[in-house]
C-alpha cells in the first residue's frame, strides 16, 4: 500500500516529467458537429513524429483567456510531456458557431469531438478529458453520450444534478451564483448579437435622428432565455431530468477522477458523482474506476488561507501534476504506482492534513445524533440554546420571526466565487448569530478531539404561520477564543420537504419533519473547540428569499412575516445527525481504547457562560 507520504512524493518527482517535446501550437481549428455547427479549437502538440493520447478541455470560457487564468501554463506543460491538449470553445460560445444554452448540447457535442479527436494523424485514440466547474459539465455528458474513444474524466469541482445543487438547492433558488454566472455568460451573448447586427443601414431611415440606437441591444430574455427557465421550473421536472448526469450514471462506462472542496458550491454533486457511478456505472472498469479528492477550497478559492483561516501548507497541492499522473497510468500505461493506492484522499480540516480512505462515505463513522435543546430562548449567541446526545423530554419549543424585509445575510461559506462583494469560505459567524431570528445550539467545549466526516444533516421538527418558508440550518466550529468557523450548511424551501419533484404547502401552525441535507464536511473539532449549529430561515442573496405567501417565487414582489417555530420535546426529537469517526490508537491501529465513550464524557461538565461567548 503506497502511504500518503509517499503519494505527495510521487507527485511531485521529476521522474514523472522524463518525456519532454517541443510544442507545436495549431489556432482555430474547425470542429464540424453532426448537424453542421462549426465549434472552434486550439491544439497544443508535441513536435515530433508519433502517436500521442489526447487531453480534451470543452469551456465555456473563451479559450483564449483560459491559460492566462492558471498559475502554470498547463497546455504547453502537458504537450511537452507527450500529450495532445485540445481546448475548444463550446457551442454558442466565443469562437465557436451556434447558439449558446447551457447543458443543451454538451452531451453530442461532447461524443463528436472526442471521436474527432481520437482520429486525429497524431492521437494514439485514447481520450481523457478535464477542467473544472461547467467544464466538469461538459465531461460528465460526453461520458453519458458513451463515445468508444474516450478513456477517462478528471470533473473538476463539478455538480451531478443541474437541478438540485446547481440551480437550486432544497428547493431554494441559488440567487447569487445564478445570477452572477448569467451576467457573466450574458456578454459574451451580447458581443455576439451586437457585432452581427452592427449595420447602420437598418436604421438609415429612423426618425428624429437623436433615436438612432446606436447598437442593437434587444432584450434580457433573448441574452438568457436560459435563466427564465430555470425560474420556470423550481421542481426537479424533466427539464432538468434530460440532462441530470444522476438519472444517467448507468451509462457512464469511463474511469473518473472527482475532485471536489469542503467550501466548494458544487461539492454535493462532486460526493454523488462519484458514489453514483461507483456504485451504478455503465461497466466494471467504470464502477471500479472511481477515484475522489476533496480539498479545501474549490470555487472559493485554492488555499492555504480560505475567508479568515489558514489551513496551513499541506492544503496546497499540485493538481495538475495529480491529473498528469492519473493520466500517465490511464492512457499511457505507466506502472507509476497509482492503481495500488486508496480511492479515496480528502483534507481533514483541524488536524489540517490529508487522508487517505477507502471509500466515501468512510465506513467507520458512526452515525451520531446531537438533540437541540433549550428552555424556549435559543435566539440568538445569548439565548439557552444546546446540544446533548440526550433526546429532550419536555421542553419549550423555539420561537422566531423570519422577515423577508430583513433577512439573515450570507457572511462566507459555500459560494461562488470571490469577490469584493461577497466573501466565500470561513468566517467568524457571530455577527449572525448575534441576530434575534437565529436560533444557536452549541456543545460545552471538547476536552478531546471530536472528528465529524461523512454526511451531516439536521431533522427538524418546525411550524410556520405562514403557507411557505425556508428553514436553514449550519454546521460551525466555534474556536477557544469565540471565532464562529462555518463548516457546512444547508436550506430547505417548505413546500418542497417531501419531494423535490411536487411542492405541497404547509397548513399554518402544524407540525412538520423536515430534512435539511449540509452535504457533508471532514473536521477534527479540537480540545477547547464546541460544535454549534445554528437554525433560521434566510441564508441572503445565496439564496432567494422565501417571501411567505406561497406565490410563484420568480413573479412574487410581495411578502409578509412569518413565526417560525423549532419543537425539540419527547414527541418531536429535533437533531443534528453527525457522522463521528473513532480516533486512532496510540499505535495507530484500530480505534482509540475509549471510542464507546459517549460525546458527553468528551465534553465538559457545563456550558461555557453565556458572557464569554459573545462578540469580542
Amino acid at each position: 500500500m503506497v502511504t500518503l507520504a509517499a503519494w505527495v512524493l510521487m507527485v511531485l518527482s521529476p521522474a514523472f516529467s522524463a518525456e519532454h517535446y517541443d510544442v507545436k501550437v495549431e489556432r482555430n481549428v474547425a470542429v464540424k458537429m453532426r448537424d453542421g455547427i462549426i465549434l472552434n479549437a486550439d491544439i497544443y502538440r508535441p513536435k515530433a513524429n508519433g502517436k500521442f493520447p489526447v487531453l480534451l478541455r470543452r469551456t465555456p470560457y473563451d479559450k483564449r483567456s483560459i491559460l492566462q487564468d492558471v498559475d502554470m501554463d498547463f497546455a504547453y506543460e502537458a504537450a511537452a510531456r507527450g500529450y495532445v491538449v485540445i481546448i475548444q470553445d463550446v457551442r454558442g460560445r466565443c469562437t465557436s458557431q451556434g447558439d449558446w444554452y447551457p447543458f443543451k448540447y454538451e452531451s453530442l457535442d461532447g461524443y463528436d469531438t472526442v471521436e474527432w479527436a481520437a482520429a486525429l494523424p497524431y492521437s494514439s485514440g485514447k481520450v481523457g478529458m478535464f477542467g473544472e466547474s461547467y467544464e466538469g459539465a461538459t465531461q460528465m455528458q460526453a461520458a453519458i453520450a458513451t463515445p468508444p474513444h474516450l478513456a477517462g474524466v478528471f470533473p473538476f469541482v463539478t455538480g451531478s444534478n443541474y437541478h438540485e445543487g446547481w440551480t437550486y438547492q432544497g428547493g431554494a433558488f441559488e440567487q447569487w451564483f445564478n445570477e452572477m454566472w448569467a451576467s457573466g455568460l450574458a456578454l459574451d451573448t451580447l458581443i455576439r448579437r451586437v457585432s452581427k447586427n452592427s449595420n447602420s443601414a437598418q436604421w438609415a431611415l429612423k426618425l428624429p435622428l437623436a433615436n438612432y440606437p446606436l447598437l442593437d441591444l434587444g432584450t434580457s430574455e433573448d441574452l438568457a432565455p436560459y435563466f427564465l427557465d430555470w425560474l420556470a421550473h423550481p421542481a426537479y421536472d424533466d427539464y432538468w431530468k434530460q440532462w441530470s448526469n444522476e438519472e444517467h450514471h448507468s451509462k457512464i462506462s469511463v474511469p473518473a477522477y472527482h475532485v471536489g472542496g469542503w467550501y466548494d458550491i458544487f461539492l454535493g454533486g462532486t460526493l454523488r458523482n462519484y458514489m453514483g457511478i461507483k456504485a451504478r456505472g455503465g461497466n466494471d472498469q467504470a464502477r471500479r474506476g472511481q477515484r475522489l479528492l476533496v480539498i479545501v477550497g474549490g470555487h472559493a478559492g485554492s488555499g492555504p488561507k480560505l475567508g479568515e483561516v489558514d489551513f496551513g501548507p499541506a492544503a496546497k497541492l499540485a493538481l495538475d501534476e495529480i491529473m498528469l499522473r492519473w493520466y500517465d497510468f490511464l492512457l499511457k500505461g505507466m506502472e507509476n504506482g497509482i492503481d495500488k493506492e486508496k480511492p479515496v484522499k480528502i483534507f481533514v480540516m483541524g488536524k489540517n492534513v490529508y487522508r487517505e480512505e477507502d471509500d466515501w462515505p468512510p465506513a467507520r463513522a458512526r452515525i451520531s445524533p446531537l438533540y437541540l435543546r433549550s428552555g424556549g430562548n435559543a435566539n440568538s449567541l445569548r439565548g439557552d440554546g444546546t446540544l446533548s446526545e440526550l433526546a429532550p423530554q419536555s421542553e419549550k419549543a423555539d420561537h422566531f420571526l423570519y422577515d423577508p424585509a430583513d433577512p439573515v445575510p450570507t457572511l462566507g461559506g459555500i459560494l461562488c466565487c470571490d469577490s469584493e462583494h461577497l466573501m466565500s469560505g470561513p468566517h467568524d459567524q457571530r455577527p449572525v448569530e448575534s441576530r434575534a431570528d437565529v436560533l444557536v445550539y452549541s456543545t460545552p467545549e471538547f476536552k478531546e478531539e471530536f472528528e465529524v466526516t461523512g454526511p451531516v444533516s439536521a431533522e427538524l421538527y418546525a411550524s410556520s404561520l405562514a403557507v411557505d418558508t425556508d428553514f436553514t440550518a449550519k454546521l460551525v466550529d466555534v474556536w477557544p477564543n469565540g471565532f464562529a468557523q462555518n463548516l457546512a450548511e444547508g436550506i430547505l424551501r417548505a413546500r418542497f420537504r417531501d419531494s423535490p419533484e411536487k411542492a405541497e404547502f404547509m397548513n399554518p401552525g402544524e407540525i412538520h419533519k423536515l430534512k435539511i441535507d449540509l452535504w457533508a464536511t471532514s473536521n477534527v473539532f479540537l480540545k477547547g473547540h464546541r460544535l454549534r449549529v445554528e437554525i433560521s430561515s434566510s441564508n441572503f442573496p445565496r439564496f432567494d428569499r422565501n417571501l411567505n405567501t406561497g406565490e410563484d417565487q420568480a413573479h412574487a414582489s410581495h411578502w409578509v412575516k412569518a413565526t417560525n417555530t423549532i419543537y425539540h420535546d419527547r414527541d418531536h426529537p429535533s437533531r443534528l445527525i453527525l457522522p463521528v469517526v473513532p480516533p486512532q490508537s496510540a499505535a495507530g491501529v484500530g480505534p482509540h481504547p475509549h471510542w464507546q465513550r459517549p460525546v458527553s464524557q468528551l465534553v465538559g461538565s457545563k456550558v461555557t457562560p453565556r458572557r464569554q461567548r459573545t462578540m469580542n
